[in-house]
Parts: C-alpha cells; structure tokens; sequence
C-alpha cells in the first residue's frame, strides 16, 4: 500500500498546509503489491498449505476465497470510510527506525501505542503493523480451536469455516505488506537522511516498484518456485514475525539500487524481476506457515475466559 495513503507526512509545508501532498503522490487504487500482488501471495500461501490442515482450508474454492481477501484491507481505503480509513491505516506498515529508537518492540499494541505517546510522538506515524498481523492471526487459531470443537461434537461447522477462510485471507494481506521492503522504514516513498549514493527522493518508487511493475512482470510459475518448503513455525508467532520484518528489512537499500538503474520501468531488470518474485514468495512461505501454524497451535486446549469470575 502507498504510503502516502495512509497517515502522510508533509514534503513541503506550503503544499500540507492545503492539503495537496497526499492528493499529489497517490496514484489510483493504490495498494502493496497492488491487487495483483495481494492475491497472487493468498492464492500461492492457501494452495501450498500441508495435507493435514483441513480440507475446507485447502478446497479449490477455499484458494479463491483466500485469494479474492487478499486485497481486502485497501478495499477499506476509500474517502467514503474516512473513520475506517484512519483507525486501520497505520496497520499496514512500521517504520522500524523510529520504532526502534524508542527500545525493543513490547508484545502488546497498546504498551508499544502508550510507550510511542509517551515519547511525544503518534503511533500512526510510526505503525502497527506487527500487532495488527499477530492479532489476526489469533483470531485465525482461536476459529480454528472452535472448528476442532464443534467437529469433535458432531456439529455443523459452516459458519466456523467461513470465519477462518476469512480470517486467513485478511491475515495474508498483512503478512504481504510486510515483504515489501518499503513497509518497514522511514524512507517508504523516497530517500530520507544522507544520500551519498544518489538514491531517488522523489515520490514514485513505492508504487512504481509495487503496483505497475509487479502487475507487468511478475507470474505464479516463477514466484512459486521461489517459495520455501512448508514448516510450523517454532516458538513466540510475535518474535517469528517481528524477525520476518527485520529481515524484509535488509533489502529497503536493494529497492533503491534496483531503481537507480531502471529496474521498475517497463520490464525492468532480471534482477529487479528476479528480487521482486523472491519478496513476493517470502509473502506467500510465510502466510502458508502461519495458517499451518495456527492449525496446529489450534489443537491446544486454551484457558476458559469465564473460570473465577
């Protein structure tokens, strides 16, 4: 998703001051990996799934309604929602950055949301990526706990199914976002700070990188294989996706290099094809291993909510 989107930081203040630089930067219907990108991650992730995840998870008709999620959060972008468009935008990304200066990540929204105000500063500005993507997957698991319930009860367990194909196609666009490089720093929409090698501060490589080009030049066959081989993933899910972000990360300056040289104009590069299908498989490995992840997590009994009260 373009940033300039979401909460937007003025460029020049005259132009913020009318209101103008939001207009200005975005293009149409923009959106991280564009509707394309989103659903080509959902489509790989919900077809690859392991044979032991439930068959509602993986039926042909599940990949489409996983797929068809995929963009669903930029469906809620639209002016008509302002409300709605404010409250989730700041989901989509996190300026490690700025995050990062204010000490380790805590585990919760809301302490890392108080520690960010304590610091003077908005959450908005910086993000909420992580706690958005570790939530919805909670919401995944525990829909999954009831489907283990209700099928163990021999009850009918179609309205559960809906929920968790649900819940795993709005998942998916959050574990995309967080491929994309640009989702994890300051420099979203143009270079930020020393530029000594020249990289482009004006305001089109987010999207250029993530909309047009991806729809151009990238297919399933070769993000397919590129994707890593199905696993559970071991330990904290939070710690596992904050380590996933770090790593997507480390290629904020590889996007830079690739435009610099005209890796998003027209076909590009074949390394700027090649680096794009290899982002967009990390997307669709990791969506596909925490949906497993949450099957399985969802076997263990979890503690009744009511008890003492």
């Amino acid at each position: 998703m373009l940033r300039a989107s979401l909460p937007c930081r003025p460029v020049h203040a005259a132009l913020a001051a009318a209101g103008l630089v939001c207009v200005l930067a975005q293009p149409p219907a923009a959106g991280a990996w564009g509707n394309e990108g989103h659903r080509l991650i959902n489509r790989l992730a919900a077809s690859t799934l392991p044979a032991d995840v439930p068959a509602f998870l993986r039926s042909e008709a599940a990949v489409h309604e996983i797929e068809y999620l995929g963009p669903e959060p930029d469906r809620w972008r639209s002016p008509a929602e302002p409300e709605l468009n404010a409250a989730q935008a700041p989901e989509h990304f996190i300026d490690l950055e700025p995050a990062d200066a204010l000490g380790p990540l805590p585990r919760r929204r809301l302490d890392f949301e108080a520690k960010v105000f304590a610091a003077g500063q908005r959450p908005e500005k910086i993000g909420l990526q992580p706690w958005e993507a570790t939530e919805v997957w909670e919401r995944l698991k525990a829909a999954l706990r009831e489907y283990r319930s209700l099928q163990a009860a021999g009850k009918d367990t179609r309205g559960v199914e809906a929920a968790a194909l649900f819940y795993a196609g709005w998942l998916g666009h959050y574990v995309g976002d967080g491929s994309q490089p640009l989702h994890t720093t300051d420099k979203y929409n143009g270079w930020v700070g020393p530029n000594p090698k020249g990289y482009t501060t004006g305001h089109q490589i987010h999207w250029q990188f993530e909309g047009p080009f991806v729809a151009a030049n990238l297919h399933e066959p070769e993000v397919r294989a590129r994707m890593t081989a199905p696993k559970a993933i071991d330990g904290d899910i939070f710690l596992s996706y904050v380590a996933y972000l770090r790593h997507t990360a480390t290629y904020v300056e590889r996007v830079y290099q690739l435009e610099k040289a005209g890796g998003f104009v027209g076909a590009g590069t074949a390394e700027s094809r090649e680096f794009t299908a290899e982002r967009l498989a990390a997307g669709a490995s990791m969506l596909r291993d925490m949906i497993y992840t949450a099957w399985l997590e969802s076997a263990k009994r979890a503690p009744d909510p009511y008890a003492g009260k």
